[in-house]
């Protein structure tokens, strides 16, 4: 006989209060005590204001028309303040998807991580430091006692979010609410904060509701999918029915979204790479602390590649390997402490001519183009800013030229007039290629460019990429830590890890027979994903966890 839910949410429906659109539409869904449930769909789908409606965190312009949120028997809608706030982090935790944002930034680890046990535990100083050390080991801090008196500043993205989930864990949850909880975070950190995350919820028995627009993350720890498309639930069931045999056409869509190798590309190839980089070093300056200064740290050691004219090298690594610092220095964002870069086989750095020429046909897309565009700037001004320096053109042709190359972004009439806080993440994302583009360069340096984006809008990011490469061979360094990306895009890998190159070769190569020990445990983090004939896709793994061939 199958438990009761634990949570139980009837015909749920919320609407912006202002206009009385309703942007939850009738929603149901259950979790069971132990169970592992995933709510998946687009940015703007409802999943994530669904969720937050269990803990009573709806935004104030948003209210609830009807339905019922039912926990452990419980009617949430209707509870007072006081028992909700009695429920909330005892009963009900959430990790949230930007650790930063919920950390507080002037309070120590120490004393955020008291504030929940203070509030819903009966325990002295010294049994609540006890808990805090024991949780912080398990969670895999190296010191923690030292990270008691230490600032969320201090800790890298996959530290910060290990804490996150001890604050929550710490008081033993029946339920967590686990919003996008690694989509920030490379493949390897990824596995291991959700293989924590599990470990901790089934010492508990704690159920967990993971909210995600990463199906193969869904797909490999929950038993449940409740996909979402703007507002309505339009198809739940188990994960691997889901997957192979979706029903419902928007299930459809956002698998056949999801990254796929291709064949191998034919592209003709000169003798001389378009870049290459020859033992390129960079290193830090240590930081002044008082009376001293610590020691300088070196970012990348002895860096060689090359980019031949058509070629999509892509550059993979976890966070901290130095595959941006790379990037950075190649586009001369980052000045190298030694070696040099080369350009159609000359180095840039022995003659202005060659630095001005260089600078002139390599062109960078960042991660967040919300960050590296103007917001002061409308489009139009944005995408012909890397054309004021092109003086063949008339001031006709620049405004030809950024008209076209705004429609072979998929920005047509109008856009040139908007500003950057006008549009979606894709579409800006689309603006950043296009200003890459306009100049017509031979070399485009791509980094993390679709990092920020769920799954079909990445998609189509992808695809425009892919067709305005092919459109004006320009060769592309694609940074990224989603190889699911990388295996759709790249021609060959170069595989980073702590400033230097592992491993490289053709993406086949590197994908199908990793030679190094630290390629194979970034691809045991990953599954592989293969078309069904109904319309679905299959996991599998490559290689098994402990990252042996």
């Amino acid at each position: 006989m199958n438990p009761a839910p634990l949570l139980q949410v009837s015909d749920l429906t919320l609407a912006i209060k202002s206009s009385g659109r309703e942007v939850v539409k009738q929603v149901g869904f259950s979790v069971s005590p132990g169970e592992i449930v995933g709510i998946v769909g687009e940015s703007g789908s409802g999943k994530t204001l669904a969720a937050r409606a269990v803990m009573g965190f709806i935004p104030p312009a948003v209210a609830r028309v009807s339905g019922s949120i039912l926990f452990g028997g419980e009617e949430i809608t209707t509870m007072p303040a006081k028992r909700l706030r009695a429920i909330r982090g005892a009963k009900v935790g959430m990790v949230f998807q930007e650790p930063m944002t919920s950390l507080n930034p002037s309070m120590t680890i120490g004393r955020q991580l008291e504030e929940g046990l203070a509030l819903h535990r009966d325990l002295d100083a010294a049994g609540r430091r006890a808990l805090i050390l024991d949780m912080l080991r398990r969670v895999g801090l190296t010191d923690p006692e030292g990270a008691l008196e230490a600032f969320p500043h201090q800790f890298s993205g996959g530290m910060r979010q290990r804490i996150m989930l001890a604050s929550v864990m710490l008081l033993k949850p029946a339920l967590l609410l686990a919003d996008e909880p690694t989509t920030a975070l490379d493949a390897v950190i990824q596995r291991d904060v959700m293989e924590l995350m599990v470990d901790l919820t089934r010492e508990n028995g704690t159920a967990v509701l993971l909210i995600s627009h990463d199906l193969g993350m869904v797909a490999r720890y929950c038993s449940r999918i409740v996909v979402m498309c703007q507002g309505d639930v339009v198809e739940q069931g188990p994960s691997e029915e889901i997957l192979a045999r979706p029903q419902h056409p928007y299930t459809r869509k956002l698998l056949a979204a999801m990254p796929l190798r291709g064949p191998v590309r034919a592209f003709e190839a000169g003798p001389t790479p378009i870049v290459a980089v020859r033992d390129l070093v960079v290193d830090y300056p240590g930081r002044q602390r008082f009376f001293a200064k610590s020691a300088p740290k070196r970012a990348l050691h002895g860096i060689s590649l090359e980019v031949k004219p058509g070629e999509v090298v892509a550059v993979v690594g976890g966070s901290g390997s130095g595959k941006t610092t790379l990037g950075q220095s190649i586009a001369g964002l980052v000045k190298p402490s030694g070696g040099e870069i080369l350009f159609q086989g000359k180095p840039i750095a022995r003659s202005e001519a060659a630095w001005w020429d260089y600078r002139l046909n390599c062109q960078m897309v960042f991660q967040d183009p919300y960050s590296s565009l103007d917001p002061r700037m409308t489009i139009g001004d944005l995408v012909s800013e890397p054309l004021r320096l092109v003086k063949s053109l008339t001031k006709a042709q620049k405004a030809a030229r950024v008209a076209e190359v705004l429609a072979e972004v998929g920005l047509g009439d109008g856009f040139a007039e908007r500003y950057p806080h006008e549009l979606s993440g894709g579409q800006r994302q689309r603006v950043a290629i296009a200003r890459a583009v306009v100049r017509r360069p031979s070399f485009v340096i791509a980094d993390e460019p679709v990092s920020a984006l769920d799954v079909t809008v990445r998609a189509q990011v992808l695809d425009l990429f892919a067709e305005l490469q092919k459109k004006h061979g320009f060769s592309c360094l694609f940074i990224s830590h989603d190889l699911g990306v990388v295996e759709q895009v790249a021609d060959r890998v170069v595989v980073m890890n702590e400033g230097r190159i592992v491993e490289q070769g053709p993406r086949d190569a590197i994908f199908d027979a990793p030679q190094h020990s630290y390629t194979r445990k970034l691809l045991s983090a990953v599954p592989g994903l293969e078309s069904t004939e109904d319309g679905g896709v299959r996991l599998f793994w490559r290689l098994g966890d402990s990252g042996q061939a």
